[in-house]
C-alpha cells in the first residue's frame, strides 16, 4: 500500500458511517424522486372512507422510493468499503464489486426474478467502473488552502 492509500485510510470516516452516510443520501434523494414520480405519474383517484387520497399515495410513493434508494445506497457503499478493506486497494474494482452486489441484492429482490438481479447488478457495477475509471470525483485535492476571508492586505490598509 502506498501513501497515498495509506493517508485516504486514515483521514477519511469510517466504513460503518460511510455506509450510514450512504444510505442517508440514497433516502434523501428517493424521497425526493418518489416526489416527482407521483407528481408525474399518480393521479389521485377519489376512494371511499379515504381522507386526502391523492396525499396518502404520495407519500406511499415517496417511502416507496425512498427506502429502495437508500438500501442501494447503503449496500453498494457497505460493499465498497468491505471490498476496499480486504484488497487493502482503491480502484474501480470496490465500486464495481458494491454496484453488482446493490443491483443484484436490492433490485433483483424487487424484481423477482434472476435475470433482472444479473441485468441490474451488471448495469450499476458498469456505471460504477466508468465513472471510477473516467476519474469522475467531487473531491479533487489541489494542494491549495481556501480561507472565507482574503489573506492580502490591501494597499490602503496601510494608511
Amino acid at each position: 500500500m502506498d501513501a497515498t492509500d495509506r493517508r485516504y485510510f486514515e483521514e477519511e470516516d469510517s466504513s460503518l458511517t460511510k455506509t450510514m452516510k450512504g444510505a442517508a443520501t440514497g433516502l434523501a434523494a428517493g424521497t425526493i424522486w418518489g416526489t416527482v414520480v407521483a407528481t408525474w405519474l399518480d393521479v389521485p383517484r377519489v376512494e371511499r372512507n379515504v381522507a386526502l387520497p391523492g396525499l396518502i399515495r404520495t407519500l406511499k410513493m415517496m417511502g416507496n422510493h425512498g427506502l429502495t434508494f437508500a438500501a442501494i445506497g447503503g449496500v453498494y457503499i457497505g460493499v465498497e468499503q468491505l471490498t476496499q478493506n480486504y484488497r487493502q486497494k482503491r480502484d474501480f474494482v470496490n465500486g464495481a464489486v458494491g454496484g453488482f452486489v446493490a443491483g443484484a441484492a436490492i433490485l433483483g429482490f424487487k424484481g423477482k426474478s434472476i435475470s433482472t438481479a444479473l441485468s441490474a447488478g451488471a448495469a450499476l457495477a458498469a456505471t460504477s467502473a466508468a465513472i471510477d475509471v473516467g476519474g469522475q470525483t467531487t473531491r479533487v485535492d489541489t494542494g491549495k488552502e481556501y480561507y472565507p476571508y482574503t489573506t492580502k492586505k490591501r494597499a490602503d490598509a496601510a494608511n
